[in-house]
């Protein structure tokens, strides 16, 4: 056995990616005999005028059986002497390319089929590119119906000039051009008599013998974490998905952001005690010490692995509400799960001649270049690079539908500028920017202010279109250890937070809320929960100090999306 090939089929409307796998199926004796008598019924009152009509077997909604097309993804599991397989058969529409990426994103292998009459269409191209933006590395083009062509090799031969162009376009590697027909079963499961000019390998057999294994860098392990277990207060394991090299007991590791190192203690493989583990393992490691470590956090042995919040990117935009820059989403990366916003659309790409076209709004289907901005540093990775920590989705924060996917391809590396510096003191934060909310989408907007960094002397807005500050009051950073002394307007001082006295003016945080201190004693109370503050009582913390509408309000405004 060559060992499970995860597949999917996709291209135009009809090529006839259900009636090849349903061929497949059928001409292998994969099906139950109840199944097969099914299928010759349900073919009898198709469209085939009462040949077996395979697509049947793929094809389950009503409303596909009814307009001849699929429209959900349809996963089949099956078995040959040679291999095991699951394949989805994903739809050809334009209308469901969401679902076809949602196919893509779980394939090591992609067979695309191309119709010998029509050859390659705008809808074979957006497929294409849409493989390429899930990493899929391994391609079959199937030119199929070449009956319908009368066997045609001439003709094999135009479509698969096309077909060799666009993979040059795309870049796509490991590719296969086989010329089928799905219906009559020509070099699908058997070699065709009537394409005897054809003499490589038929599909099943191509299937069954590809080669779609990655080399682990065994050098360069990581895993990002998915789940602290605490069954009890003696032990602390950190389960998830090995995505890259191995790890053994005794290794050191890095935790990633809080770069806190450590010594692997053991690793369970379920409930079993291991030496060793690899790539594609789920584990549970418990280290030789208590480290920073949360749902979302990496463990790694590669301590270069960027840490930011600034990254360019390609999505495919799925939701049937148009884009426009300053949109804010969750943003599912890894294991992480955190606020970005959408800083600015740099293009799309015509999936037709692969141009780089100029862009304000984008609408469903559409394949952007943009850039994206997280609330906070995370582990990211170019796509190239590191799979898992370079593919991204974004998911509505209203209706948490999955808006979009993509990869990154750049991770901005250039320091991000502080917001508040006086020599080695810096403090970052958002507090002269504004809210904007839009009433049509009911979502909120954090409008970019001009990249500067405040320094002792400057002034400061104090009023804007929603936040109305005094003119006199202090700002503090407790994750940066600095307190910010703002006099008539301007920053009369950054200093040290344990050099701070308080001396009755109002406080607020650096995102501009006001804090719940009004004497000493209730500064002294604050302080002390933040040492003591972990990730799980974060939110009870902020609830406890903090309050928004006391100097901040949210306003509308026609130009919310502007940054």
């Amino acid at each position: 056995m060559n060992g499970l090939l995860k597949f999917i089929t996709c291209g135009s409307v009809d090529d006839g990616k259900s009636t090849l796998i349903g061929h497949i199926l059928y001409d292998s004796k994969l099906l139950y005999a109840d199944q097969e008598k099914a299928l010759i019924l349900d073919s009898k009152v198709g469209s085939r005028g009462g040949e077996i009509d395979y697509s049947l077997l793929l094809d389950g909604l009503m409303a596909e059986r009814e307009q001849g097309i699929t429209i959900d993804v349809a996963y089949r599991y099956f078995n040959t002497n040679h291999r095991s397989f699951i394949v989805a058969d994903t739809p050809g529409h334009e209308e469901y390319t969401r679902n076809m990426a949602v196919g893509a994103s779980f394939a090591q292998l992609a067979i695309i089929l191309v119709d010998a009459e029509q050859g390659v269409l705008v809808q074979t191209r957006r497929h294409s590119r849409i493989c390429s933006l899930m990493g899929i590395q391994h391609y079959v083009f199937a030119v199929n119906k070449m009956d319908l062509v009368l066997y045609s090799q001439e003709r094999f031969n135009q479509i698969k000039e096309n077909i060799l162009a666009l993979a040059k376009e795309l870049s796509l590697k490991n590719i296969k051009i086989i010329p089928v027909s799905a219906t009559q079963g020509d070099n699908v499961t058997k070699k065709s008599q009537n394409m005897d000019w054809y003499q490589e390998e038929i599909l099943l057999t191509f299937l069954e013998n590809v080669d779609v294994s990655e080399t682990a860098d065994s050098q360069n392990f990581y895993m990002p974490v998915q789940r602290v277990c605490r069954p009890n207060h003696s032990f602390r394991g950190f389960q998830g998905q090995i995505e890259s090299g191995n790890i053994k007991v005794g290794q050191k590791l890095t935790t990633l952001p809080s770069n806190e190192k450590a010594i692997v203690e053991s690793i369970l493989i379920g409930d079993k005690n291991a030496e060793e583990a690899i790539q594609g393992q789920a584990v549970t490691i418990q280290l030789d010490k208590e480290v920073d470590v949360s749902r979302g956090c990496v463990l790694t042995n590669n301590e270069k692995l960027p840490i930011q919040k600034n990254v360019r990117t390609t999505i495919l935009w799925m939701d049937d509400e148009p884009l426009r820059a300053g949109r804010d989403f969750l943003l599912k990366l890894g294991t992480k799960m955190i606020p970005a916003i959408v800083k600015n659309i740099e293009y799309k790409i015509d999936v037709n001649t692969g141009e780089h076209l100029p862009i304000d709004t984008v609408t469903k289907n559409e394949i952007i270049h943009c850039e994206l901005e997280f609330a906070e540093k995370i582990v990211v990775d170019e796509f190239q690079k590191n799979k898992t920590l370079g593919e991204l989705i974004l998911i509505d924060r209203i209706s948490h539908m999955t808006s979009a996917c993509g990869v990154v391809e750049h991770v901005e590396m250039q320091n991000e500028k502080p917001y508040f510096e006086k020599d080695d003191l810096i403090a970052n934060g958002y507090i002269f920017e504004e809210f904007y909310f839009d009433l049509e989408n009911a979502f909120l907007s954090k409008e970019k202010s001009r990249d500067r960094t405040y320094h002792a002397g400057d002034r400061v807005p104090t009023k804007g279109d929603s936040f109305n500050y005094p003119d006199y009051f202090d700002i503090i950073s407790v994750e940066a250890s600095t307190a910010i002394l703002i006099r008539n307007a301007k920053i009369a001082d950054i200093i040290k937070l344990e050099e701070y006295n308080y001396d009755g003016l109002p406080i607020l945080d650096e995102r501009g809320f006001a804090l719940n201190i009004n004497t000493i004693a209730q500064l002294q109370e604050f302080l002390h929960d933040y040492k003591k503050l972990e990730e799980d009582n974060k939110i009870a913390f902020v609830n406890k100090w903090s309050k928004f509408e006391t100097y901040r309000k949210i306003v509308c405004h026609e130009n919310f999306w502007i940054i």
